[in-house]
């Protein structure tokens, strides 16, 4: 499973190495993290904020396929669909199965125990507490209760 995070940054961090993003309306770093089905990190990239994650998707794919030649399939939201799934089928012989976001607002549609599981590794980079919110992309967070075991 792979998404992205944009996450502040101080004012000290390079405007190099930091962007604005303007959906969230945050000024600072984009994580790129790949997880497997148990949560454990796979692969983890930084990028300036304001990098859309359809451009940054190709490198991250393109890393985790040089890094993890056995992964067959990458679940991903909804900002890694369109032309970068033939990409990732043709040069790297990657399936990506995006999540459907809501329709109306309703809850985003992966099987429960995949997201879980996201919000789990996650935990690693963000508070424990923080799931993605529905209908903002899975990169915004909100105060949710869950038990992790």
């Amino acid at each position: 499973m792979t998404d992205s995070q944009s996450v502040k940054a101080a004012e000290t961090v390079g405007k190099d190495s930091r962007g604005y993003d303007a959906g969230k309306k945050i000024n600072g770093r984009k994580r790129h993290l790949v997880v497997d089905t148990r949560g454990l990190p796979l692969l983890v990239m930084v990028t300036p904020a304001d990098l859309h994650d359809s451009q940054a998707a190709k490198e991250v794919l393109f890393l985790l396929r040089l890094m993890h030649p056995e992964l067959t399939m990458v679940w991903a939201d909804s900002a890694y669909a369109g032309r970068l799934v033939t990409w990732a089928k043709k040069h790297l012989n990657l399936t990506i199965k995006t999540v459907a976001e809501a329709v109306a607002g309703k809850a985003i549609s992966p099987p429960p125990a995949r997201r879980l599981t996201a919000v789990r590794a996650s935990g690693a980079v963000v508070p424990a507490w923080t799931a993605p919110s529905v209908g903002t992309g899975c990169g915004a967070a909100r105060r949710v209760r869950t038990s992790v075991a």
